[in-house]
């Protein structure tokens, strides 16, 4: 080395240990070494603090001293290896000494670096492989001596070489297959030396994550860090002392034959004046029973539990599944010859869950294909997660599960008929608490009495998380996919019954209110997956068929009409074999259905429903019943939709007067009739009255709902539209932006709703000659079209048509050209050549490329544009004069002429 020796011998040398997050008890023993040898170390786990730069700080090593590189493969992980340590090392190769600690191919820029091994031998010949790469292969002439202080700085004597087990050691075997995790793994030995005063980890999760795995796999990846490390199986609390007793026989805390209430106390004591001892309690699920065998003191403490519930004792740390990366390694761990979308179609099938993954692994090596277990999950997942018994998990995935739940029905069995009704229900979050009190008469009496307050709710999902069925946040429980995949299958047909009609209680008891009410919006979002995950054919009440209606229409509200439709489609047919046309469920399900088949621009069945609902209801209830207004305002809407203006008109005039007369003119559904008529005299003409009302109903829906409900932005809307119309353009504008602004706020920048506004609001910012602020809001609009919708969609094209136009009039003509062409290319493909939008777009770009002098390209454009019209809309339309006109002037552009 060319570095000298500073005069007491030791050196002046800072050495960087540089290494991968799964080698920490590699980079500490080396640490250790090289301190102990009299070198200067730079560790980042002892040197430097939370929130401190890591390229800094390793650049500001790299000036003062050398790069030690502990070689292994994961070291060479790209996702693990850093670009600033990549980068350092080739530019810094004379500063790096390599050495090798696992069996590894060193990438082809570092191969003419030597890396000794120091894996493989005892901890002499390593500790001596170790310095002669550091040192060099000439022995000092004396040992060096310590710095003072060093050290005691990290505590204890140095850990042993990895790899080697201490003398008081009874954890199970090591999982030759275990993957992954190795930044929880680091995260773990991080929390645990942190010399914190409480160094107990309790790492908590559901059956089958790999939480003891984990555990497992700290205990022998850090074993050099430890002079005792014992494993505690715990339970059942009641076998813990005489673990505990074979323990203290083991150290000498107490002598053989010692009762184990009399050695216990000894032997925590005992723990209590040393350090370097780790203690793993597996399965403890009672944190007040395992309370009274935690010894305290500068030792660590592992627990792992499906219980959550550990903060007094301990540092709860929650296991969840896999990484997609680390589930396919661990299908591919036993040898199993997968393909990238094999595995990654089998792990996204087990969510990611290990014992499942794992399973499914052993399976893959006794004779199973890829395809074949794909088939086979799809056809019987549990029967398939019940398949054999796997080293290092006591139960398969099914047998756990069933388990695991006939535990919780011994515990609490009202908690098991919940978990029951929620395996039918979706992997989401499910309000619980919010349910108190409000349960139906179908549910079992089990779930009406844990359910009855809010107090017995929340001792329900208490006993849930305790036995780790289900995640806890907020009062809501979430059931994993799986979990509930096996709750299913082991259900007998009569116990599938009952669980159907706890899930629609529950549904029912959660429902927040009306759909279309802002204020209960955040209680759908959370209820909606449940609703929607429910067979419409299984509900069995009004009240569930209410709910699943609702959540429908808050569906269709955002836009998602075809979900909506299918599941309104077997509602509705359910309930007319079952009650008949008409009860007040099937017809409360014909108007839902109808509304899907419109949003779906399925006009004519929507018409015929309506219709029939219509003329039920005036028969059923009398002509100025709600339910009769509400259809003759529905079927008003299918017949404008159908070109049937006239008696459209009519219908909704006879509607408003009959809300009126009946409800009064303040009446919410008053006023949603009123907005109505308004659009539909607007749209045959009689703008100026659809201004009138429409600003009338305006006024008092902001008195009466608010400013920012969605029919008052309906309203709001559609009236902007008519003030344009009349050539009030700039109170238009102003209403536009208010309406825009409400409905970002209200409803999402993405909601149908919020684009068509911005849509709107852009016309009419050119119209009132603001170009620029068009712009603006066209681009923005047209991208989340794009987004959301897709490039085809006609409201992405009209978007698009539009935003084209504004350009050209800002100048920005080349990009009013790429565009329109962009444009051009996709109508013609999706909506025909001939289209009027089509039509419409070639026009525009044909006056575009004559601005950018590509006028031959304009010109025939331009008769191809023409040839269209005159033949789809005739030698006299509007359309196709301009057409005439527009190829006139570009053949006069040919030889020089005016601008168009």
């Amino acid at each position: 080395m060319s570095d000298t020796g500073a005069s007491d011998g030791t050196s002046d040398t800072v050495w960087f240990i540089s290494h991968a997050g799964a080698d920490r008890a590699w980079a500490e023993w080396v640490g250790w070494q090289l301190l102990d040898a009299g070198h200067q170390v730079e560790l980042d786990y002892w040197d430097w603090g939370a929130g401190d730069n890591f390229v800094l700080k390793m650049n500001a090593a790299l000036e003062r001293g050398r790069f030690l590189a502990l070689f292994s493969p994961a070291y060479f992980e790209p996702e693990r290896f850093t670009t600033p340590e990549w980068t350092a090392m080739v530019a810094r190769r004379e500063k790096i000494t390599p050495v090798r600690i696992a069996e590894t191919t060193v990438p082809a820029v570092l191969s003419s670096l030597l890396a000794p091994d120091v894996f493989g031998l005892d901890d002499h010949a390593a500790r001596q492989e170790l310095l002669r790469a550091v040192e060099g292969p000439s022995r000092p002439l004396r040992a060096p001596s310590r710095p003072p202080g060093m050290l005691a700085q990290v505590s204890g004597s140095g850990p042993r070489l990895p790899g080697s087990l201490p003398r008081v050691w009874n954890v199970p075997v090591r999982n030759a297959a275990f993957t992954g995790r190795d930044g929880m793994l680091v995260h773990l030995r991080e929390a645990l030396a942190s010399g914190q005063r409480v160094a107990v980890q309790a790492l908590h999760g559901r059956g089958g994550v790999g939480k003891t795995q984990l555990a497992i796999e700290y205990a022998h990846r850090f074993a050099g860090e430890y002079e005792l490390v014992w494993w505690v199986a715990s339970e059942d609390p009641a076998l813990i002392p005489d673990q505990l007793a074979a323990l203290a026989l083991h150290t000498g805390a107490a002598p053989a034959g010692t009762p184990s209430a009399d050695v216990v106390p000894v032997l925590l004591a005992e723990l209590r004046t040393r350090s370097r001892w780790l203690l793993v309690f597996d399965n403890a699920e009672d944190p007040g029973a395992l309370a009274l065998f935690l010894p305290g003191g500068p030792g660590h403490v592992l627990i792992t539990s499906r219980n959550p519930h550990w903060n007094s004792y301990a540092v709860p740390l929650d296991i969840d599944t896999l990484s997609r990366t680390e589930s396919v390694a661990l299908l591919r761990a036993q040898g199993a010859d997968l393909t990238d979308a094999d595995a990654d179609d089998i792990a996204a099938t087990l969510d990611d869950l290990p014992l499942a993954l794992a399973q499914a692994a052993a399976l893959l090596t006794r004779g199973l294909s890829a395809a074949d277990l794909k088939e086979e999950l799809e056809a019987n997942l549990v029967q398939v997660m019940a398949q054999g018994h796997l080293p290092g998990y006591p139960y398969a995935l099914a047998a756990q599960v069933r388990l695991t739940r006939t535990r919780l029905e011994t515990d609490h069995p009202a908690a098991a008929a919940v978990v029951d009704a929620l395996a039918l229900l979706a992997p989401e979050p499910f309000p619980l608490t919010t349910c108190a009190g409000h349960l139906p008469d179908q549910a079992s009496t089990l779930l009406r009495e844990t359910v009855g307050s809010r107090l017995g709710a929340a001792g329900a999902v208490e006993a849930v998380a305790r036995h780790g069925l289900a995640r806890v946040q907020n009062g809501t429980l979430q059931l994993h996919r799986l979990t509930q995949e096996m709750l299913k299958g082991q259900m007998t047909s009569q116990e599938h019954g009952q669980a159907m009609a706890d899930a629609e209680a529950l549904l029912t008891a959660a429902y927040p209110g009306q759909a279309g009410e802002p204020r209960f919006w955040p209680a759908w979002q959370v209820l909606l997956p449940h609703a929607l995950a429910v067979d419409p054919t299984q509900l069995t009440t009004s009240r569930g068929r209410y709910v699943l209606g609702e959540a429908c229409w808050y569906l269709m509200d955002r836009g998602q009409a075809s979900p909506a439709r299918e599941r309104l489609q077997r509602l509705y047919d359910t309930c007319l074999q079952q009650l008949g046309p008409d009860h007040d469920d099937t017809l409360r399900a014909a108007n839902n259905l109808a509304r899907a088949y419109g949003d779906t621009q399925d006009h004519e069945r929507a018409r015929a429903l309506d219709e029939d609902t219509l003329a039920r209801h005036r028969r059923l209830c009398g002509d100025d019943h709600p339910d009769t207004l509400a259809s003759a305002h529905n079927l008003a809407a299918r017949l404008w939709a159908l070109g049937r203006h006239e008696e459209a008109l009519a219908l909704r005039e006879e509607a408003l007067t009959g809300w009126r007369r009946v409800w009064g003119s303040e009446h919410p559904e008053t006023l949603l009739t009123a907005t109505g008529l308004a659009i539909e005299l607007a749209e045959v003409g009689r703008v100026e009255e659809a201004v009138v009302l429409g600003q009338e109903t305006l006024e008092v829906q902001r008195r009466v709902l608010g400013v920012e409900h969605p029919d008052t932005l309906r309203t709001a809307y559609n009236l902007a539209a008519d003030l344009a119309a009349v050539g009030r353009v700039e109170e238009a504008v102003v209403l536009g932006e208010e309406t825009l602004e409400a409905r970002r706020r209200v409803l999402g920048v993405e909601h149908p709703d919020t684009l068509r506004t911005a849509y709107d609001l852009a016309s009419r910012l050119a119209s009132a000659g603001r170009v620029e602020g068009a712009v603006v809001l066209g681009e923005e609009t047209l991208q989340v079209r794009r987004r959301v919708l897709g490039v085809e969609h006609p409201d992405t094209l009209a978007a698009a048509y539009n935003l084209a136009i504004d350009l050209a009039a800002m100048g920005r003509v080349g990009e009013a050209v790429v565009l329109g062409e962009e444009t051009l290319e996709v109508q013609r493909r999706v909506v025909g050549v001939e289209h009027p939008d089509t039509l419409s777009s070639a026009y525009n770009l044909a006056v575009d490329l004559a601005d950018v002098s590509r006028v031959e390209e304009a010109v025939v454009l331009g008769e191809e544009t023409l040839e269209a019209r005159r033949r789809v809309l005739g030698l006299e339309h509007p359309d196709t004069l301009k057409a005439v006109d527009l190829l006139e002037w570009l053949k006069r552009q040919q030889a020089g002429g005016e601008k168009f």
